[in-house]
């Protein structure tokens, strides 16, 4: 009898694709006894966005995870997804790295390493597949599933055929976005396993409603490994539901043998844990076809989703959905996964915010159309790779060929603040974000960001308003729901409203306020300060250099006094994981900078003052 092997995503794709990746490590442990003893085929636990969440927002070590998690989970295999030459990070690392990581995830509890590369570029393959081969442990080789005009069957059926001639140990297809249908699904499973003798994993998001199905002819086509989340992390921009697959193969000769009773107590478990979480969650993480248009991956759309409402832009959400597709085509139309989504999205984002296309483009906008993280699966637009490189030339060999090694420069570097190679290797992923995070660390002053009590959202007035609501005016009733605003702390402050389904931006001018504790008001009034919470000045002239959207600045460029020309670059923010250069909007000097590395910042806000 055939029998069907599953992998359980809930401690790592499930949240990250659900509520932004936020859940803690805590709330992982004390289910992971039922966890180990289902009989998954392997548990995802490690890799992916988690590595970086866990430094950038829960202030936790991502190594010290992977070991508590090997240590609860005995009997199981662990599994990590790895970006190729991009590991956990989002730009190429030196071989020397890509070997040091691997070594150190396989010594700390790593048994399975899902490989992929954002552009289905084997030479970032190779050296990441190698390293896990020599680890002793089990190497699966991934295709990136996307779909035409450039992607289709034979080039995927080739890939397959030098991922198992480079040593994999079985073939994973990754539809990072649920863009498989039935059909297509039958006729690629049928065509891998008629060019190749590993066994086939299938990867597939439920965010166009269709991979319950897509399983079902998977399994029928000989696909023998599938990845499903519980329910309680399942579905819509997840994955299908653990528990709904294994009754459906249950007494077929495709039945996984796993027990539908104990999968449900780990079920109630996490319901309970997700309801912490709330304040993640996105209206835009459930079953949405408009996927199979714009490809947003399922483990970014509720991490933009996030990032846009701390901008105050959710309202346009579904401008940003609409470019996406516009700036993929521009570039060659890239599958959109980790790295390719995180630089076609933020591009996307900034073209919106910005008000006009590629007035702004970001420094992996430019590196990818350098060739800098393989070749592009199709021809980009000429007219935007002049705009943001001109005629610099672009490489053509393996990006890794061109680095030296790094690791004794890396070691060098945080000698200071690491206490060990897994310390480096954080460095190399995020080296400002690390070099925080080790340093209050090893302080003792780590503090993760805080998880609102909903209770209190939903009785203290101290801090939370009313964010839908009805207004009655002149007789006509008017239905009022806030999708976002603009910094706090402003006297003129724009919020994003709409209005009977229409989006709009009005201007809240606060005179007063009435101070409150414990929920009601006391009668005092106090005048609000009419500069934002940084006292940095508001824009009031061309020369005002602002941001399109929060972020961390990563480099000042320029100094008071500097005579600039127009297009110089005076500064680098990071934004939504991607860096952008911010350029002088015209030519003259530099009379005040009032921001340093490191600062974070929020639209409307003076950064540099050109005169």
């Amino acid at each position: 009898m055939a029998k069907t092997h599953i992998s359980e995503l809930v401690l790592r794709d499930g949240h990250q694709s659900i509520i932004a990746t936020r859940m803690r490590t805590d709330d992982m442990l004390p289910i992971c006894h039922k966890l180990d003893s289902i009989g998954f085929w392997s548990l995802e636990a490690w890799g992916g966005a988690t590595f970086d969440a866990c430094v950038r927002f829960l202030k936790e070590d991502p190594w010290e995870r992977l070991k508590r998690l090997r240590k609860a989970l005995p009997n199981s295999r662990l599994q990590m997804l790895l970006r190729g030459q991009n590991l956990l990070g989002y730009r190429h690392y030196s071989d020397d790295v890509v070997r040091a990581f691997v070594g150190k995830a396989a010594d700390n509890g790593v048994d399975v390493f899902r490989v992929f590369d954002a552009m289905n570029d084997l030479r970032n393959l190779r050296v990441s597949i190698e390293a896990v081969k020599k680890s002793g442990k089990h190497a699966e080789g991934c295709i990136i599933y996307t779909t035409r005009p450039v992607h289709g069957i034979p080039p995927f059926v080739e890939l397959a055929r030098e991922l198992e001639a480079m040593g994999c140990d079985t073939i994973a297809i990754k539809d990072m976005a649920g863009l498989l249908t039935p059909h297509a699904t039958t006729e690629l499973v049928t065509a891998l396993r008629a060019a190749v003798g590993l066994p086939i994993h299938l990867h597939s998001h439920s965010t166009s409603g269709l991979s319950s199905m897509c399983f079902l002819k998977a399994v029928e086509a000989g696909a023998t490994i599938l990845d499903t989340c519980n329910s309680s992390f399942g579905e819509g921009a997840s994955h299908a539901s653990t528990e709904s697959i294994v009754a459906a193969l249950q007494g077929t000769p495709y039945d996984t043998g796993l027990d539908l009773a104990a999968l449900q107590e780990i079920t109630a478990y996490f319901y309970e844990v997700r309801q912490k979480y709330w304040q993640f969650e996105s209206a835009f993480t459930g079953v949405d076809t408009r996927v199979l248009v714009n490809h947003v991956p399922g483990g970014m759309i509720s991490n933009m989703s996030n990032q846009l409402k701390e901008s105050g832009s959710l309202n346009r959400m579904n401008e940003v959905l609409a470019e996406i597709p516009r700036v993929r085509e521009d570039l060659g139309f890239p599958p959109l996964v980790t790295p390719t989504s995180q630089i076609v999205g933020t591009q996307a984002v900034l073209n919106v915010l910005t008000g006009a296309r590629y007035k702004s483009i970001t420094n992996e906008v430019k590196n990818y159309l350098l060739g800098q993280y393989g070749k592009a699966p199709g021809k980009v637009n000429e007219q935007v790779k002049n705009l943001a490189v001109g005629n610099a030339e672009v490489i053509t060999c393996r990006p890794a060929d061109l680095l030296e090694d790094e690791m004794s420069k890396l070691k060098i570097d945080c000698e200071n603040l690491a206490k060990s190679e897994e310390d480096v290797l954080t460095y190399a992923m995020f080296p400002e974000l690390a070099k925080t995070f080790l340093q209050e660390r090893n302080a003792n002053t780590l503090k993760p960001e805080p998880l609102l009590s909903k209770e209190a959202a939903t009785t203290s007035s101290e801090r939370y308003a009313p964010n839908e609501f009805k207004v009655t005016l002149h007789g006509e009733t008017f239905h009022i729901k806030l999708t976002g605003s603009g910094h706090h702390g402003e006297a003129q402050r724009p919020f994003y409203v709409s209005v009977d389904g229409i989006s709009e931006e009005v201007m809240v001018e606060t005179l007063n306020e009435i101070e409150v504790s414990g929920g009601k008001g006391n009668g005092k009034k106090k005048t609000v300060a009419s500069a934002s919470d940084t006292d940095r000045p508001r824009p009031s002239h061309q020369g005002c250099i602002a941001t399109a959207m929060p972020g961390t600045i990563v480099d000042v460029k320029v100094k008071a006094g500097d005579k600039v020309e127009a297009g110089d670059s005076v500064l680098v923010i990071e934004a939504m994981k991607m860096e952008n250069e911010i350029q002088a909007p015209m030519s003259g000097i530099v009379i005040s900078v009032h921001v340093k590395k490191g600062d974070s910042v929020a639209p409307d806000e003076t950064l540099v003052e050109i005169q």
